[in-house]
């Protein structure tokens, strides 16, 4: 189960620096955006380590207050649910 676990980590949170990256790109380019709800779920998904780093790395949504609300939301959330399940099962 931990192996899997790491895997799909490693997976999402390469996806979602790239999602970011991307998103990052096109608003460069003037382009059609990513929505910031799928950023989000990107996010929720356990990618939150690399929005955090493509957040920092590209200065890209670091100037909306509201988002990074919903973004430290999802890391919060995130954190709690670790904490319980190591209470729980540790």
């Amino acid at each position: 189960m931990f192996k899997a676990l790491a895997i799909w980590l490693v997976a999402i949170n390469l996806v979602t620096y790239l999602m970011y990256a991307w998103d990052k790109r096109r608003a460069a380019k003037g382009q059609r955006r990513i929505s910031e709800r799928e950023l989000l779920a990107w996010a929720l998904a356990g990618g939150s380590p690399a929005a955090f780093l493509a957040m920092r790395r590209f200065r890209h949504k670091t100037q909306k207050a509201a988002f990074r609300l919903r973004y430290w939301g999802i890391v919060a959330l995130q954190v709690g649910l670790i904490v319980w399940l190591i209470k729980r099962y540790g």
